[in-house]
């Protein structure tokens, strides 16, 4: 799982958390909405559990990304 991970370049995982993970942005993050749903208990609909999982996945690779330290540029030969 790591080398999957260290093969997609961060900056790559942060522009689809930004574009994917927030789309669509008006009138409110989507994630933010879904989340918010959860929350409150009312997030029951297959196509809204399907969007929290779409809309949620760039934002666990960018945090799994993190969490393992792979934020920073490879060294030369790695």
């Amino acid at each position: 799982m790591r080398d999957l991970l260290a093969r997609i370049p961060f900056h790559i995982a942060l522009m689809v958390a930004l574009t994917l993970g927030l789309a669509p942005f008006v009138p409110e993050p989507h994630v933010w909405e879904k989340l918010r749903m959860l929350t409150e208990g009312s997030l029951r609909r297959p196509i809204d559990i399907f969007d929290l999982c779409l809309h949620g996945a760039p934002w666990l690779l960018l945090f799994a990304k993190i969490a393992l330290g792979q934020f920073s540029k490879q060294r030369a030969g790695h």
